[in-house]
């Protein structure tokens, strides 16, 4: 009997431990995080697949705490279309404006721009010269080799 209350004791103190860690956070121990997301396709009905991979940066935000977080968006080809969309359709503009404001940065391919005749300024929600990478590839090719962890939403 005294054998079963010593293992009772026992693992009731490591349950308590056990809890006590999970509520730490996850972010706690994910620690800090460099990451780059590409978007280069379409964005499909009422921009669905766009609101997704933003909705997917929200939740990585969530996890590890925007404070550990460095989050970069390359956005070329069809990608472009995340921030075009954003200036008709309400949804997807507060997701880029909300992830702008927890300082994730969206960088446009100037290849891109000038293939297509896109008028960043007039054409595009909120994109300024120091978003506008030369190209989209050779950024995320960049970015990896300083580190950024590649995620494709």
């Amino acid at each position: 009997m005294k054998v079963f209350t010593s293992m009772m004791t026992a693992l009731a103190v490591f349950g308590v431990v056990l809890a006590g860690s999970v509520k730490t956070g996850a972010a706690d121990s994910y620690g800090k995080q460099k990451v780059v997301y590409h978007i280069n396709y379409e964005g499909g009905d009422a921009d669905k697949k766009y609101r997704g991979a933003l909705r997917n940066i929200q939740n990585h935000i969530n996890a590890v705490g925007a404070e550990n977080m460095e989050i970069k968006v390359i956005l070329h080809g069809n990608g472009l279309g995340v921030l075009k969309s954003a200036k008709t359709n309400d949804k997807l503009k507060g997701q880029v404006v909300s992830l702008k404001s927890q300082n994730v940065k969206f960088n446009v391919c100037n290849n891109t721009l000038k293939g297509r005749k896109i008028n960043y300024e007039t054409d595009l929600l909120e994109v300024f010269p120091e978003d506008i990478v030369p190209s989209g590839v050779a950024e995320l090719s960049h970015l990896q080799q300083m580190g950024y962890t590649y995620i494709k939403p």
